[in-house]
């Protein structure tokens, strides 16, 4: 089937790249569902670059009104379409008296004329039912909407046709008709324009499309400074960035070794928590890290202004001041009741594009799904975090949370089931005081401790306690600090007698030592005496030798005298 694509983000891909060509689709929907806007729109855009003819056909307002209401519309400047599109006032005369008979042919004629002058082949006939509430009876409307639904298949024409849902001579005329337009157009398209707990919200449904697939569920729509957007991304996690293996800080150096390095680069994390777990000061931290890194980061926050952030976050040691005066980091202060979850999503959108946000920080983020906006704040955050992945931006989100107990974990809007990484603040009571815990529950692609750490807030920063366990339980606040004095006194008691030991050893020893010196002397001595008996003894033994040979000489020289005496 050939289509005529749209040009509004979103509808294009929800009905797989446009509405019919050369068929008629209706709009439909109450006052204020942007029913006009849309139509206008699709008709501009479809004019491209190359300003291609149209036809847009008004029963209700004026040509020179229906400007003016887009004029504040970005697609709606100087262009190409403000020459391509012919506008036809059809505006019933509010003092015009009926007689006799009344049918469109005339009108056809003068549509056809236009067509054959500029050779469009796209035409809106904005609110249908208005000019259909002049026929009679329901079997004249019958009979005229197939007489314009003919004429305008036969003229190969991309229509548009809008009505009002609830107009009409009653309720139940009103809605034979539109069921009669919906059976015979070949696309059906119903905005809807509600207010849920004093939040405004539109939507758009597509109810059929012949001949082609499309998607069936209702997808919230949005009227902003760019005209009608519709809520629709099912292809941004198919043209995602590419994954990177790249980390960045989180502004704590302990909870950075926690997670091996980090948060992944691109990746979305969320901090949850109670109130006043520090969910903002760790937000800080990481936009503060993000900014000294010289990366443009944007801090989203529904709870506070942004000198207020500034002021609370100084008193930890966290200075964003700096870095917003240089530019690097902008804070955008957005109550949640200022308008719908689409609407915050858009304005965040801009912004961070606009700054060139390589990290992006909302606080809460839960926020988003207050009385409300519950039917479509978990496809708000889905979106965002698709968004935030196929721009390569690092989200970093938190989370309110109204229960403690770990069995209770969990979000309003259900974003820990798709962030990347999920880190979990908690109070943990004991002995009359609350001290705050942190833990990581997951990180997908790194190793990360399973420990439970105290989170310690401090003039001089923030940082985690190691884990200190004291009969199997993690000790913190002044249990901790009264245990580890325990413990200190026990190593100084410890100390202590080891000291006064190692001197009675020294002692000991020195005694023992003294004692050898004097055995070494006293064995010394006897050596030494033993050593000059035996020299006497060897003294006296050579003496008596050499006296024995002087005897022995003497004799045998005193007898070989006298022999000689007496030969």
């Amino acid at each position: 089937m050939v289509k005529a694509a749209t040009g509004v983000p979103g509808l294009d891909e929800i009905t797989h790249g446009g509405l019919p060509a050369g068929r008629v689709t209706l709009i439909e929907g109450g006052p204020g569902a942007g029913k006009t806007l849309l139509a206008l729109q699709s008709l501009a855009r479809g004019a491209g670059p190359d300003g291609a003819p149209g036809i847009f056909v008004a029963f209700e307002e004026s040509p020179d009104r229906i400007r003016t209401n887009c004029a504040g519309f970005a697609w709606a400047g100087d262009g190409p379409w403000q020459q391509a599109i012919f506008f036809l006032d059809a505006q019933p005369s509010p003092d015009m008296v009926q007689s006799g008979s009344f049918d469109l042919g005339g009108m056809l004629a003068a549509i056809g004329a236009q067509i054959a002058q500029t050779g469009a082949r796209r035409i809106v006939l904005d609110a249908i039912d208005v000019v259909l509430a002049l026929l009679p009876d329901p079997v004249t409307r019958r009979r005229e909407l197939h007489r314009l639904h003919h004429w305008l298949v036969a003229h190969e024409m991309t229509a548009i046709l809008t009505a009002k849902s609830g107009s009409g001579r009653g309720a139940a005329g009103d809605a034979e008709l539109l069921g009669f337009l919906q059976f015979m157009v070949d696309c059906a398209i119903m905005l809807r324009h509600e207010v849920v707990a004093g939040i405004s919200q539109r939507s758009l449904r597509v109810l059929k499309y012949r001949g082609s697939a499309f998607a069936e569920n209702q997808a919230p729509l949005l009227i902003g400074s760019t005209g009608i957007e519709v809520a629709y991304s099912a292809g941004e996690r198919d043209t995602a960035s590419p994954v990177t293996d790249e980390r960045v800080g989180t502004g704590i150096a302990r909870l950075d070794a926690m997670l091996d390095g980090g948060y992944h680069r691109g990746a979305s994390v969320l901090i949850s928590g109670a109130p006043g777990t520090a969910k903002t000061t760790l937000c800080g931290a990481f936009a503060e890290a993000a900014c000294q890194r010289d990366e443009a980061t944007l801090l989203v926050s529904f709870d506070s202004r942004g000198e207020e952030i500034i002021r609370n976050l100084d008193s930890v040691a966290i200075h964003l001041a700096p870095h917003l005066a240089s530019g690097r980091l902008r804070i955008l202060s957005a109550r949640s009741v200022n308008g719908s979850a689409e609407a915050h999503l858009m304005r965040i959108k801009a912004e961070a594009t606009a700054h060139g946000a390589r990290c992006l920080v909302i606080d809460p983020l839960s926020a988003l799904s207050q009385d409300g906006n519950a039917a479509f704040s978990h496809s708000v955050a889905e979106r965002l975090i698709d968004w935030a992945k196929r721009r390569g931006i690092t989200l970093l989100c938190t989370s309110l949370l109204g229960a403690t107990h770990p069995e209770q974990e969990g979000t309003q809007l259900q974003v820990s089931t798709i962030a990347d990484t999920w880190i979990h603040l908690s109070y943990v009571i004991r002995a009359g005081e609350r001290n705050r815990a942190l833990t990581i529950i997951k990180s997908r692609g790194t190793g990360h401790s399973n420990q439970v750490r105290e989170l310690l807030l401090t003039s001089e920063g923030v940082t985690l306690e190691d884990v200190y366990l004291a009969d199997g339980e993690v000790l913190m606040g002044t249990m901790r600090w009264a245990q580890e004095n325990q413990a200190r006194l026990r190593a100084s008691q410890a100390a202590d007698a080891a000291n006064l030991e190692r001197l009675r050893l020294d002692a000991e020893a020195a005694e023992i030592e003294g004692r050898l010196a004097l055995l070494r002397r006293q064995l010394q001595l006897k050596q030494a005496e033993v050593a000059a008996l035996r020299h006497a003894g060897d003294v006296v033994e050579d003496e008596a030798a050499r006296s024995l040979r002087e005897l022995r000489h003497r004799r045998m020289a005193d007898g070989s005298e006298q022999d000689g005496a007496d030969g």
